[in-house]
């Protein structure tokens, strides 16, 4: 009876170790722009570089009735609040990737899973960000242990990142504290 129980406790081993590794926190989604247990939508690029003047001088983000007034990105890519004439002089860094650069992955292919903290200090994988203090207030609806998010090259800020909450489609300035 031995002989009969081990063959079968190493194939359930088995089964069981392939299941456990298919749900990483890291998700690699292909080409796809959806992420099945949020909001859905995953912007496929970060921001392109801005050039030009800000198209709304009141500072609201609000460009359609049912829309944040925060920074979110459209499903069409479109990043609104990047180009809107964010006061520069709040995210000059003196010292831009003084605890080094993030390496561990961006885009939709990456999906990181907040582990903890908050604005000042979170994160994920062993991986530690903080929101920028300008942007703290844009992400006070976050869930700081559980949401899913992705972060982007920021193009026009030297020393930031972007990180975009998938659940609720918005986005704040992060630096990367280090791992």
């Amino acid at each position: 009876m031995r002989v009969r129980i081990v063959p079968l406790l190493a194939a359930c081993l088995i089964f069981s170790l392939s299941s456990f590794a298919q749900h990483d926190h890291d998700h690699d989604h292909g080409d796809r722009d959806h992420h099945d247990s949020d909001r859905g939508y995953i912007p496929r690029r970060g921001p392109a570089e801005y050039h030009g003047a800000p198209r709304d001088e009141h500072g609201s983000f609000r460009d359609h009735d049912d829309h944040p007034d925060r920074p979110h990105v459209h499903p069409n890519g479109e990043w609104v609040g990047h180009d809107w004439g964010r006061e520069e002089a709040h995210f000059h860094v003196d010292h831009p990737w003084e605890h080094g650069h993030f390496y561990g992955g961006f885009g939709p292919r990456h999906v990181w899973h907040l582990e903890g903290g908050g604005p000042g200090r979170f994160w994920f994988r062993g991986y530690y960000f903080n929101v920028a203090p300008y942007d703290a207030g844009y992400c006070d609806d976050w869930y700081w242990d559980r949401d899913n998010i992705t972060l982007y090259d920021d193009p026009d800020h030297v020393g930031w990142y972007l990180a975009y909450n998938v659940r609720l489609g918005t986005y704040v300035h992060v630096s990367f504290l280090g791992r």
